[in-house]
């Protein structure tokens, strides 16, 4: 199962409050543990939302909304995404994770990466093909 991890911002990630070496090199270790235990597969940081836009589509039409956003708890600060036996083993190495906000309070997000075999007879051998070969290309050119 594949799981990805949302790291919520927090006024500080918001502002562009950048890591200090201590949490640098403790994330890099934790992560490190993760990638040496064969459960990371990605993990990125992600810039503030003031260097983002959101895209909504109603009715036909599309509108873009330039960032900042406001602080609902919903902006996500990083990622990681994770190879694991179950949602348990995936809390237990979320529990782990090196305090990554100044503030002494983080959330972190679970969720389950849809995979092939979840969506049943709608995903048809042409389409699990076409899948495969998006998948094979896109590791081909990183």
């Amino acid at each position: 199962m594949r799981f990805m991890i949302l790291l919520k911002a927090d006024k500080d990630t918001e502002a562009g409050v950048m890591p200090s070496q201590q949490l640098l090199a403790d994330m890099g270790a934790y992560n490190q543990s993760l990638i040496d235990a064969g459960i990371m597969q990605a993990g990125e940081g992600l810039h503030p939302t003031s260097k983002g836009a959101k895209v909504h589509f109603a009715g036909g039409q599309v509108s873009v909304t330039e960032g900042p956003f406001p602080l609902t708890g919903e902006q996500i600060a990083g990622f990681w995404i994770w190879k694991c036996k179950s949602k348990e083993e995936a809390i237990e190495w979320v529990k782990k994770v090196p305090m990554p906000m100044a503030s002494g309070q983080a959330d972190i997000e679970i969720r389950q990466i849809f995979e092939a075999e979840d969506f049943g007879a709608e995903f048809t051998p042409e389409l699990r093909e076409q899948e495969e070969r998006q998948r094979a290309q896109i590791q081909s050119q990183t």
